[in-house]
């Protein structure tokens, strides 16, 4: 069976669509519906219109104007004047993968909540599988999915010249991706700071030649600056072409940034005290800003919602609803040059409409998508397409042999009692890595749970050869005895990380995850306890999100049995407890320096400095 020729844009397609669409506003062709509201939000000129009537062709808006004044005939009319109508919700910069659903069951759970399009940051999967990135963000829509993504492949594949396997972009694959079709935007974040500027790093030619690519077809250059705050660093940025940054934790970063250029794209956990700082300080023009999710698990959107939480977010800090509504619609749609398509009820654009029953509190009654109701209340109505992901989706764990205890293993110089080590922990940000000096027994480097230490393993997915990177970490991971949590999503490259009080432990969790394709697996006492499936890319699965929520909620419930290590130093944001933030802490970007990386030809232990490309010895 073969798509309907508008669920892409094709530029082919596109004119004979709004060649159509041109008639059917004038009235000489009839249009399929008509949605009247009670107001209408036009939100290029932040104003209210009462009494409004959408005229929608297709899946696109065809005309828009007062009730009763429309010239054509009407297929089916639908009274919505106890509703207000605003445009479908934009994510500028989300990665979809970090629900742990494929799309098209992510997009059954946030259209209730408003979300009818997103630009996906869609490096994660691109480094699982580089050469189907864009055939895996397209797949849900060819199949009927009425959420539009627009893919922005990734950068960062790989993340660092430190890491390899699965994908590998340059100007080639991105001039590539951007001629073959329109949804794709731009340039995902832009993370590897130090090899943009410094051209004697392995990775500057390959950035810059996707910069080259993405500037030629005239797409967006996202960017992520995070930790950058020296003057001299943010202007560098902007020259470099970089036209955005999510990564601002304060107002006085944000006001820094807007004042060079950079398109702000605030996410919610520093949203609050940005916007009410910004008010105070008399911020007039919002055109230059957008809310963004960025990460969100389907268990956490289940309980606060989506990009409308965002919103409410920004109006509960005293912003207008008006503007708050800008943010996540027309300001997101232009910086990504959207605006044909998506980000106002205008003539078009994908008839994608939120109709809400209060404007203060944001609260949702129905979402259309595609010029079709599409939930009612927190309900998705319409059916969830049914896709056979196929091999090169769901067979990405590549590790051709059983793990043991060996391969965790860090073996002692000859004669010694005890050796100096190498250790992080997470969220590692010093310019040096901390040293201790820890015991040896049997020829083998030990463990201390006394002082907090353990070890901490990434494991090579993509080979078949299960090359394994071992270190000591400071608190994180189990006190309890031959225990490990392992897991396939580890941004940003994905290997396998492990971090367990036994070797043993740790290679029995990650022998689940080869077995299972991808996820958790949670060992304690030497059993196999809990497992999470992530069938898809070893990042998502093919579920809905309330079948993934149970058995998340199960692991937790497991964790809670197991004592686990933390640092007091450490921010109780993340720490103490279950070490569910793990999977943030191989991020290999700036402004990481030491980390810890599977195995490669730069960096053969996995320790290196992505800042400067030096390594060291894990224990010596």
């Amino acid at each position: 069976m073969t798509a309907p020729a508008d669920l892409l844009i094709d530029a082919a397609n596109e004119i004979a669509i709004r060649q159509k669409l041109a008639l059917v506003a004038l009235g000489k062709l009839p249009a399929d519906r008509a949605l009247r509201v009670g107001r209408l939000l036009d939100v290029n000129g932040r104003n209210w219109h009462d009494d409004q009537e959408i005229v929608i062709s297709g899946r696109r808006i065809a005309w828009v104007g007062p009730a009763g004044a429309y010239p054509g005939e009407v297929g089916e009319r639908f009274d919505a004047r106890h509703l207000s109508a605003v445009p479908g919700f934009g994510e500028v910069h989300k990665h979809i993968e970090s629900s742990h659903l494929t799309p098209e069951h992510e997009a059954a759970l946030v259209l209730p909540y408003g979300n009818t399009w997103t630009c996906e940051a869609s490096h994660e999967f691109s480094n699982v599988n580089g050469p189907k990135n864009l055939e895996f963000w397209l797949t849900a829509r060819l199949a009927g999915s009425p959420m539009k993504i627009f893919p922005l492949p990734g950068s960062a594949v790989p993340p660092t010249a430190y890491e390899w396997g699965g994908g590998h972009f340059g100007y080639d694959e991105q001039q590539s991706f951007l001629k073959q079709q329109l949804m794709v935007a731009g340039l995902d974040e832009v993370m590897d700071w130090p090899a943009v500027w410094n051209p004697e790093n392995p990775s500057y030619e390959r950035l810059w030649g996707m910069i080259r690519a993405t500037f030629e077809q005239r797409g967006v250059v996202e960017g992520h600056a995070a930790g950058m705050r020296a003057i001299n660093d943010i202007n560098a940025f902007a020259a470099a072409g970089m036209a955005s940054d999510h990564e601002a934790w304060t107002l006085e970063e944000v006001q820094d940034k807007l004042r060079r250029g950079l398109f702000m794209e605030i996410r919610p956990h520093s949203l609050p005290d940005i916007v009410k700082g910004l008010l105070a300080a008399g911020q007039q023009d919002w055109s230059q800003f957008a809310l963004c999710t960025d990460d969100r698990s389907c268990s956490d959107t289940l309980k606060m919602g989506a990009t409308d939480h965002n919103v409410r977010l920004a109006i509960e800090s005293g912003l207008a609803p008006e503007i708050a509504i800008q943010l996540v619609t027309i300001n997101p749609a232009r910086h990504m040059r959207l605006t044909p398509w998506v980000g106002s009820i205008a003539p078009g654009r994908f008839a994608d409409i939120v109709l809400l029953d209060d404007i203060a509190t944001l609260s949702i009654a129905q979402v259309w998508a595609d010029g079709e109701q599409v939930s009612e209340g927190k309900r998705y109505i319409k059916p969830v397409p049914s896709i056979d992901w196929p091999d090169w989706a769901t067979h990405t764990v590549n590790i051709g042999r059983e793990l043991t205890a060996d391969d965790f293993a860090i073996a002692a110089a000859p004669g010694r009692d005890s050796m100096q080590a190498a250790l992080l922990r997470p969220f590692h940000w010093d310019d040096d890595f901390i040293t201790m000096e820890l015991p040896v027994r049997d020829g083998l480097v030990q463990r201390d749970a006394s002082r907090n230490v353990t070890k901490f393993a990434v494991v090579d997915r993509f080979s078949g050869e299960g090359k394994t990177a071992k270190m000591f970490w400071l608190g994180t991971g189990p006190k309890t005895e031959d225990t490990a949590l392992a897991c396939s999503m580890g941004h940003d490259k994905h290997n396998i990380w492990v971090v367990g009080s036994s070797d043993a432990a740790m290679a029995k969790a990650v022998n689940a995850l080869r077995q299972s394709q991808g996820g958790w697996a949670l060992v304690r006492g030497g059993e196999l306890v809990a497992t999470v499936g992530y069938e898809v890319g070893g990042l998502m699965t093919c579920r809905p999100p309330e079948a993934l929520d149970a058995e998340m909620a199960e692991l937790y419930r497991q964790g809670e049995t197991i004592e686990w290590m933390y640092e007091p130093t450490f921010s109780p944001r993340w720490w103490p407890g279950f070490p569910e933030r793990l999977a943030f802490a191989t991020l290999t970007c700036a402004p990481w320096r030491w980390v810890l990386v599977a195995p490669s030809p730069l960096a053969p232990e996995g320790f290196v400095n992505v800042a400067t490309g030096e390594t060291h010895s894990i224990v010596w």
